[in-house]
């Protein structure tokens, strides 16, 4: 399994399939205020990332991928409802042109 619990801190591993949502979201509720080491993960399901933008734990590591890195930690690390870390990434993301 790709969400595992070691010592109050939520392991997220390799791939993490919607499966892994629901027993993210327990883990999460049940030990208020526990850790997310999302430092080991490779992809993440949608359902994986609504759980994490809706409940916003502390996060340890930092993902090897670089969409996650790119995009999905500034807006978990933003306190919720902040617009300000989406206008960022916007901000520096490349920009491409369209041919005429």
């Amino acid at each position: 399994m790709s969400v595992q619990l070691q010592d109050a801190v939520v392991h997220l591993r390799g791939d993490c399939p919607v499966e892994d949502a629901e027993l993210l979201l327990s883990l999460l509720r049940e030990g208020g205020g526990r850790m997310v080491q999302i430092g080991e993960a490779d992809r993440l399901h949608t359902a994986v990332v609504q759980v994490l933008l809706a409940l916003r734990p502390p996060l340890a590591g930092a993902p090897t991928d670089p969409f996650l890195s790119r995009w999905l930690v500034p807006l978990l690390r933003a306190p919720a409802g902040d617009g300000e870390a989406a206008r960022m990434a916007a901000d520096t993301a490349p920009r491409t042109t369209q041919a005429s």
